[in-house]
């Protein structure tokens, strides 16, 4: 292999490193917006479930007076 082309094949090399690199960059940020969004999503399920628990009890106890 002659010297040019190895250095034509390291800057190929670096060039798609750096395009991966930017790349991930970007796609960690989206991960991290999605991830704020999932929690957001299960602490809303989560204060519903009490939220119908307690309605559920309350029923419960009504009914047991009957």
């Amino acid at each position: 292999m002659d010297w040019i082309q190895f250095g034509i094949f390291l800057l190929t090399i670096a060039g798609i490193y750096w395009s991966t690199r930017s790349d991930m960059n970007a796609l960690r940020t989206d991960a991290a917006a999605d991830r704020r969004d999932i929690l957001q999503l299960i602490r809303g399920i989560d204060q519903e479930i009490k939220d119908f628990h307690g309605r559920l009890c309350a029923i419960e106890e009504r009914n047991k007076g009957k």
